[in-house]
């Protein structure tokens, strides 16, 4: 019984690495992400994805996801929100960078621009989540303080996290009104405060489990139902229809 039962493990741990790995190749292999690129000559050009302050009164808030460079943006994206209250004329772009944490310093970057919806080294983002008038300005209003408390200010880890995703998918618990479902690529996004397993998800419409970021399952009406193996996630959009892959994200149904 035991001779058959291990073979059939082996199998079922071989597809799954499988289909772990299938994302993240198929993105080195046909993705628009720059290999060997020097990121000191990447661009960081508009997008024109946001309004301009200068004609647009509204309040705006905004979360974007751009590929990671280099051969990390195979596997993951990473993300940002920018906010403008009504009547500002710049917006303030809340993230989180690696390399700032070196030597003790605070990977939390907070600044006024006016465009903040730059490319991330040459990778042109997308926008996640766009809120305007006055749930916007609601948004804005708490975002200083949820960022203040995000608990990783001085520790970073491109895996499992805590990263740039961790640090929005923090937020987005903090300030559940802004209904924020990451993408599946967002590696990080799953990684908890030492101590805490069981936490609401992102968009607020359900819960996951996580140990350390490695291994966790969500369940929520907008993000649908994740499994997360090692930070890599595969999982299922009910509500819009799409599969969920490692470094690819959502594929959504008759692509």
């Amino acid at each position: 019984m035991k001779a058959r039962t291990f073979p059939g493990v082996i199998a079922w741990a071989a597809a799954l690495i499988a289909l772990l790995a299938a994302g993240p190749m198929w993105s080195l292999a046909f993705g628009r992400m720059s290999i060997g690129g020097d990121w000191r000559a990447a661009t960081h050009r508009p997008s024109g994805l946001a309004p301009d302050p200068a004609t647009h009164d509204d309040a705006v808030v905004q979360i974007y996801a751009s590929r990671a460079f280099g051969w990390r943006g195979a596997f993951a994206v990473h993300t940002w929100i920018a906010a403008k209250s009504k009547g500002a004329e710049r917006y303030t772009r809340y993230e989180v960078i690696g390399w700032y944490a070196r030597g003790g310093g605070s990977a939390v970057a907070v600044s006024s621009v006016t465009t903040p919806d730059t490319q991330w080294f040459g990778a042109t983002p997308t926008v996640l989540r766009d809120i305007r008038g006055a749930a916007a300005d609601a948004i804005a209003a708490k975002l200083p303080l949820a960022v203040a408390a995000y608990p990783f200010e001085r520790s970073y880890s491109a895996w499992p996290g805590p990263n740039s995703n961790t640090f929005t998918a923090y937020v987005a618990r903090a300030i559940p009104e802004m209904r924020l479902a990451l993408p599946a690529n967002a590696i990080g996004k799953d990684y908890l405060p030492l101590g805490e397993f069981v936490v609401r998800a992102p968009s607020g419409t359900g819960y996951q489990v996580s140990l350390a970021g490695l291994l966790g399952a969500l369940a929520g009406a907008d993000e649908g139902i994740e499994l997360n193996v090692l930070g890599l996630v595969v999982g299922i959009d009910l509500r819009s229809p799409a599969v969920k892959l490692p470094g690819i994200g959502r594929v959504p149904s008759g692509v």
